[in-house]
């Protein structure tokens, strides 16, 4: 039988204070209003669960695909309690939508596995722009959920 007693952790709300945490977020570029709206939402949902501003560091790249990169070297600099990948790709004529989608978060996940970084994966893959507009929100916060959530659970493990 399994319980809180048997030395299960579970993550729930008890991980979700932010107040002494490093989170780092890359933001990609390309559609930037709506990944200006992801990291704004992220940015203001970590301030409310806690993470200093003075512990928000971002950085911007061109676009979903240059994200990974820059996830690692953050994560090389062993500063953060977590990472955040901020992007919106969306869905065109050709088959490069999932090229991109793929790959960057295969290089999302890459980098949490390497470096052993809980990173919140808030790339939105969407088919049109109205989906992205109807998730750039609520996908940020998430996001900053996410971190924090993570970044406390491999602290207690």
């Amino acid at each position: 039988m399994f319980g809180a007693d048997k030395g299960i952790l579970d993550s729930t709300d008890q991980y979700l204070s932010g107040k002494k945490l490093s989170i780092g977020l890359v933001q990609a570029r390309f559609n930037e209003a709506i990944t200006d709206a992801l990291a704004q939402a992220c940015k203001a949902e970590l301030m409310a669960l806690g993470v200093p501003e003075k512990n928000i560091d971002l950085v911007r790249v061109p676009g979903a695909l240059e994200v990974p990169v820059a996830l690692m070297a953050m994560a090389e600099k062993l500063k953060y309690d977590a990472l955040v990948a901020l992007g919106c790709i969306i869905r065109g004529e050709t088959y490069h939508f999932e090229l991109v989608a793929n790959e960057s978060s295969a290089g999302v996940s890459r980098v949490a596995l390497d470096y052993q970084v809980p990173i919140a994966n808030a790339i939105l893959t969407t088919e049109n722009l109205e989906q992205a507009i109807a998730r750039q929100t609520d996908k940020g916060r998430d996001a900053a959920r996410v971190a924090v959530e993570m970044a406390n659970l491999l602290e207690a493990i």
